[in-house]
């Protein structure tokens, strides 16, 4: 099993100290977390894309490629590339760049992205966002691997015998498709044979589970070796402390000050309790042995072979935070990587693969 850390740059005040750190600050965080993550062993380092209020991970080209300067090991993921709002040919110019500066260390987890104030800064409609994200991925993907496209476009003008520079580093680079609840997303995954990464955050298993049983459903019916399937999964929370009780106080002013703030902001709120959170979510707060039987018990219905887990404090302390960090990767992830295989692919760049030139675009 493999083990990410991610962050979606979230920018509001600190939930339990009310303090709003100032952005340079806050980036410098998100800088310094990463270099923990590798520091401690962690496999990659993700940063999600948002373009709307608390966040500011507008960037995360910009933002991934200076992780990449300062690290040397760890891979790096988007989580989530939101390409239903963007050109897929500047996409490709950012992140092929971005992938040529970390020497061949970068994943793309891509999406549709979510957010009313988002798709009206973009002039995106509901209607046509998941239209604009399949044909935004194929011509992101053909990009990839021809040194000339033509494709006859919906969402931006069309592209004849387009060249896109710089061509790429990883031939082709790896693409996880990112899905919370639409079938649509898990769809375009297994058309193509993609990995899947379940955003498995905001609910119990069961709606994820069922994203992801119908994931294999679409991946045998487009004809794939259901051995290749490769699927991740989020999780809502970590704090990993020597024993249950040790976790429940440290992250139960977190909870109640979250709790607090999504009922005043009239957010849907889905676990009342930290108890009934940290039995139904897939929050790992707990002991170490705790932690390792809920990835069990997920495992057993998603059958993941990734997990991401949050970067940021989110709350507690950075000393908190850190020792969690440090426990979980000395006390749990041995066992899971143990117990749990790893993707059915190398973890380094990907392997070099020819253009094909006939590959169509589905307009």
């Amino acid at each position: 099993m493999r083990f990410i850390a991610i962050t979606l740059i979230v920018h509001r005040p600190d939930p339990v100290t009310g303090v709003r750190k100032p952005t340079h600050d806050r980036f410098r965080e998100v800088v310094d977390n990463a270099l923990l993550a590798e520091e401690l062993g962690f496999d990659g380092f993700g940063v999600g894309e948002r373009h709307e209020r608390p966040f500011i991970s507008s960037s995360p080209a910009v933002v991934l490629s200076h992780v990449a300067a300062r690290t040397k090991r760890i891979r790096l993921f988007t989580a989530v590339t939101t390409l239903s709002l963007l050109d897929p040919v500047r996409a490709y110019e950012d992140y092929a760049t971005l992938d040529h500066l970390s020497a061949g260390r970068l994943d793309l987890i891509i999406g549709k992205g979510n957010g009313a104030a988002q798709r009206d800064l973009f002039d995106v409609t509901p209607e046509e966002q998941w239209e604009r994200n399949a044909e935004s991925y194929e011509v992101f993907r053909r990009i990839w691997r021809q040194d000339k496209v033509t494709a006859a476009t919906r969402f931006r003008p069309p592209l004849t015998d387009a060249e896109v520079w710089p061509r790429p580093y990883q031939q082709p680079v790896r693409v996880w498709h990112g899905s919370a609840t639409s079938k649509e997303s898990v769809d375009l995954a297994a058309r193509y044979g993609d990995p899947l990464f379940s955003a498995n955050v905001s609910n119990p298993m069961e709606p994820y589970a069922e994203l992801i049983r119908h994931y294999r459903e679409r991946w045998e019916h487009y004809g794939h070796d259901p051995d290749d399937i490769a699927i991740g999964a989020g999780t809502a929370g970590i704090h990993v402390a020597p024993t249950s009780q040790q976790a429940l106080t440290a992250y139960r002013p977190v909870f109640e000050a979250n709790l607090a703030f999504f009922k005043k902001a009239g957010l849907p709120v889905v676990f009342e309790t930290l108890e009934d959170f940290v039995e139904r979510s897939s929050a790992l707060i707990g002991s170490p042995q705790q932690v390792i039987d809920k990835v069990h018990r997920y495992h057993e219905q998603f059958g993941h072979t990734a997990v991401h887990v949050q970067a940021d404090a989110n709350g507690l302390t950075d000393t908190r935070h850190r020792d969690s960090l440090e426990l979980f990767q000395s006390a749990v992830a041995p066992v899971l990587r143990k117990d749990i295989p790893d993707p059915p692919f190398a973890w380094g760049p990907v392997l070099p693969a020819s253009p094909t030139a006939e590959e169509p675009v589905h307009v």
